[in-house]
């Protein structure tokens, strides 16, 4: 989870819609396609996005995947999430008849407006 602070000293007002606008506006049909600035990867992990006054919240779900495996980064406003989900071998005594979890590499990237104070982002 990623809490990102507004500066106080800023009156500006940034609905949750045209904050991540950008990332969401192209939304890939199939595959990873479409905004490439929004998404890249093998597979997509889902995020909830939250707002109040003082903060915004970033919640993506990474099951599998520990902590320092995952790379958060700030440039130009553009904070960009990725890692890596690696598929363990698993022991069956059967026969498999689908896989259906996603593993590989994930990239998410969001604008931030300029109200977010870069110093005070965290990350747990």
């Amino acid at each position: 989870m990623v809490n990102i602070t507004r500066r106080r000293n800023d009156p500006q007002n940034h609905p949750l819609n045209r904050l991540f606008e950008s990332a969401f506006g192209a939304w890939p049909m199939s595959g990873i396609t479409g905004n490439q600035d929004a998404l890249t990867g093998n597979w997509i992990p889902p995020v909830d996005v939250t707002e109040d006054q003082n903060e915004v919240t970033i919640c993506a779900e990474l099951p599998g995947i520990r902590p320092e495996d995952v790379k958060i980064s700030l440039e130009d406003n553009l904070l960009t999430i990725r890692g890596e989900k690696q598929q363990r071998e698993e022991q069956t005594s059967g026969k498999v008849h689908r896989y259906e979890r996603s593993y590989g590499v994930f990239e998410r990237s969001f604008t931030l407006p300029g109200t977010v104070d870069a110093d005070r982002i965290t990350a747990t």
